[in-house]
């Protein structure tokens, strides 16, 4: 019990966590207290539509967090994270439509109004259970981690690695995007869900709501953090970082390696799968286009720029590339995915440890300064 309970709070005493835990609830705060007590207007109210896109912002977060935590510690590049990113969302979007009830267009009491329209009888099997709030929640969960759990178990079983690794996990998530493309599916198609009127009994239209969502997104992310921080400072996260510079000698010296990366690539999964659930009731959609391999490299490409294996800058890589994303579709939509290239390609040459290695490398060099002042000055004494 005693190094169960150092195992958790060991995240606390370290400064970094502090640090970023600091931030993150001072950001939360600014951001409420401008949306609710600045009133409309005013140069520093925050708007709700602002709030929406902060929490979205943070649900991307969470997803960067959970890639570092297997890509940084683990040395698995996923490029198939998207999919459970998106399995999550879906389980959340399958809550939201059975909330709907009669209310929507063609007033069914059970259906929604894609089945209706695609002259569907009868609920599946799967959509089953999703009326009922803890069974979704926990489908938001189980969904992302049963996938990666039977797949991880197969490739690691094989001792597959590397980039044939990378290939098979954006094989994954294409193949899952072509199957919910299709209406037989159940899943809305090519348009998916949306649509979304409840969540929990309070309207997604209302700014309450919306506010509770971002700081429910903060929170989780908060908690997803504390998580990756306790299995990186632990035995499992040590072993995972050796895994990842010398798998073979790890399996000389007697460790399972493929548990150790069951286990660390099933709760990357649920993080990424809990990041999309976060997500739709904010975005107010989702549908096949968030499994799009693109997605997964763009996932990769927040946490590069960010700072890889610092899980603090896989978060800082998702906000800036997805507030420059807000900025450039905007401004020159045609441009972005130039203007990502180009920011890729710029870190990779002259920040390759990413925006986090240049914050430690200054922290570092003021540090080292301050140091020699005071050694010079001791000597003069």
């Amino acid at each position: 019990m005693q190094a169960s309970r150092s195992w958790l709070a060991r995240p606390f005493t370290e400064r970094s966590t502090q640090l970023f835990l600091a931030v993150l609830l001072a950001a939360l705060a600014a951001v409420t207290l401008l949306h609710v007590a600045v009133p409309q207007g005013h140069p520093l109210h925050v708007s709700a539509y602002t709030v929406n896109l902060f929490g979205k912002y943070l649900s991307y977060a969470l997803l960067a967090v959970a890639v570092d935590l297997v890509w940084g510690y683990l040395g698995i590049l996923s490029l198939g994270h998207g999919a459970f990113f998106a399995l999550g969302g879906y389980a959340m979007g399958m809550y939201l439509m059975r909330q709907i009830g009669d209310r929507g267009t063609y007033g069914h009491p059970e259906l929604p109004d894609f089945m209706v329209f695609l002259n569907w009888d009868s609920l599946p099997w799967y959509w089953q259970g999703f009326d009922m709030a803890w069974f979704a929640f926990l489908m938001v969960l189980l969904a992302p981690g049963l996938l990666a759990l039977v797949f991880g178990f197969l490739a690691f079983r094989s001792r597959v690695t590397g980039v044939y690794l990378s290939i098979i996990t954006q094989a994954l998530t294409f193949a899952l995007m072509l199957a919910f493309f299709r209406n037989e599916m159940g899943f809305g198609g090519n348009n998916g869900l949306t649509d979304f009127r409840d969540i929990l009994g309070f309207s997604l239209r209302s700014d309450a709501t919306r506010l509770g969502l971002f700081i429910a997104t903060g929170v989780a992310l908060a908690l997803g953090y504390i998580l990756c921080r306790a299995i990186v400072g632990s035995k499992l996260g040590r072993v995972s970082v050796a895994t990842r510079d010398a798998e073979a000698r790890t399996r000389f010296l007697g460790y399972r390696v493929e548990r150790f990366q069951l286990f660390v690539f099933v709760v990357s999964a649920m993080l990424a799968g809990v990041a999309g659930a976060l997500y739709v009731p904010q975005v107010g959609i989702i549908n096949p286009s968030e499994f799009s391999p693109i997605f997964s490299i763009e996932i990769v490409l927040w946490v590069a720029l960010g700072g890889r294996a610092t899980l603090y800058g896989a978060v800082i890589g998702a906000i800036l590339v997805n507030y420059a994303k807000t900025v450039f579709t905007g401004v020159m939509p045609d441009a972005w995915l130039f203007a990502l290239g180009a920011l890729f390609v710029l870190v990779t040459v002259f920040l390759p440890k990413g925006v986090a290695g240049l914050l430690a490398y200054r922290i570092k060099r003021r540090t080292t300064t301050s140091d020699t002042n005071t050694d010079a000055k001791e000597a003069t004494l």
